[in-house]
């Protein structure tokens, strides 16, 4: 059992299925009083029941100040977890580019104003962002996707290096491929890159309270990927280079 986690006030928004509901069963299972958010009430009651936690289904951007009068009165963990995974290029619709914009960073802005003046004021509180390995490297076929990515991967990244000192603590988790619903709906891009290696999103919840454990900010289910990061940082041509194949590789794939 993780000591940190008992008996504490979790909200895993996007938690009907996927890596959300892996969240919300692994906090559930560690002695947690879990929130299941979801804009599926469905799904969210169907997760809540099976852990005996609370389902709050709607807009993961307007649910902390009900989730947390459904916990007592105290959120000590809020996992920023639903996401939108909008493919498409620079030509996508303008309300593609909002709601990835909307979902995949503004949720988890929204949150943050509303749950840190109370973390700040007791000195501790646990801010856990679902990232992606796009939002440290990219994805081919996905504009949106990755551009937003990244910046939910930077909003967590200031959210760290800004409280830390105050007792807040920041967890970014960026896997490549996992088995949900999302990866599904990639499409061929996805099958070329993510399902090679992609993971079940237990696996996901493993690596999240390993990284609790051991007070870690970066989380990443996929090792490698720390590799890739190095190598974009390091010689960011010859890595553009390399993903500018794999483009290549995707446009003659789906070209025949």
């Amino acid at each position: 059992m993780v000591e940190a986690v008992q008996d504490a006030g979790v909200v895993v928004t996007g938690a009907g299925g996927g890596i959300g509901a892996a969240l919300a069963r692994r906090f559930a299972a560690e002695g947690a009083r879990v929130v299941v958010n979801d804009l599926d009430a469905g799904r969210a009651k169907a997760v809540a029941d099976e852990i005996g936690g609370i389902a709050v289904p709607g807009d993961a951007s307007a649910i902390v100040a009900e989730a947390r009068d459904a916990l007592g009165g105290r959120v000590d963990v809020y996992c920023a977890n639903a996401g939108v995974g909008s493919g498409g290029s620079e030509a996508a619709a303008e309300a593609v580019w909002a709601l990835a914009w909307d979902v995949n960073v503004m949720a988890h802005v929204r949150a943050a104003h509303e749950l840190l003046p109370d973390w700040l004021e007791r000195g501790s509180g646990r801010f856990v962002s679902t990232v992606s390995a796009a939002g440290l490297l990219t994805m081919i076929g996905a504009a949106p996707y990755s551009v937003t990515k990244h910046g939910a991967y930077a909003f967590a990244e200031w959210l760290s290096l800004t409280y830390r000192h105050r007792g807040v603590k920041v967890h970014a988790i960026c896997p490549q491929g996992v088995r949900t619903d999302m990866l599904t709906a990639s499409g061929s891009a996805g099958d070329l890159v993510l399902q090679p290696t992609a993971i079940e999103p237990q696996d996901v919840a493993d690596a999240l309270f390993k990284g609790i454990e051991e007070d870690r900010f970066l989380i990443l289910p996929h090792p490698e990927v720390a590799e890739y990061y190095q190598a974009r940082a390091a010689e960011p041509d010859r890595w553009l280079h390399g993903m500018n194949r794999l483009q290549r590789q995707w446009e003659e794939a789906t070209a025949r």
